[in-house]
């Protein structure tokens, strides 16, 4: 199964492809979607949008694992990464991709196996899971990988043969 991880943003996404056969992860690829600041925000959307159709066309994903959004206090920003989390669900269903979505608290558990994990364990978690020479950059990037990771586990458990019935 080939899984496309993404950490939406709308300054900076990031996204992680692995393999996963069950047993063992291999990483396909991995980066970021950068808009520039000044960008008008429309424009921005459809930079994500067009970009991510682009991976989803180089990576040619069986599915799509991405965060599920939580909001915290600053609530503007977080309708903008909502409204960019928009595209690349359009993208992915474009695609005709399965998309699965899971907590930061999902996430955590599924890598380190603690749900309260700090950030630097999650980062050295994926670039030892995953055998990298070092933590992916920027930490988008590392989160993308997670949240890939995690589907792979989640995939074949209980819970994850469920989820996809119910998606299906």
């Amino acid at each position: 199964m080939r899984i496309l991880g993404i950490d939406p943003g709308y300054a900076i996404v990031g996204f992680g492809v692995v393999d996963y056969d069950g047993t063992h992860f291999s990483t396909v690829g991995y980066g970021a979607v950068t808009t520039e600041p000044k960008m008008p925000f429309p424009k921005r959307l459809k930079s994500i949008y067009d970009d991510m159709t682009v991976i989803m066309e180089k990576y040619t994903p069986d599915c799509m694992s991405i965060e599920k959004l939580y909001f915290n206090t600053n609530t503007t920003t977080a309708i903008d990464v909502a409204e960019a989390r928009g595209v690349i669900l359009l993208s992915a269903q474009n695609k005709m991709l399965d998309i699965f979505e899971y907590t930061p608290l999902q996430v955590k558990q599924a890598i380190t196996g603690y749900g309260r994990a700090q950030k630097f364990q999650i980062m050295e978690m994926v670039r030892s899971l995953l055998s990298l020479s070092s933590i992916p950059k920027p930490d988008d990037t590392a989160d993308a990988l997670a949240l890939a990771v995690c589907h792979g586990h989640s995939a074949g458990s209980l819970y994850g043969k469920l989820n996809s019935k119910m998606k299906g």
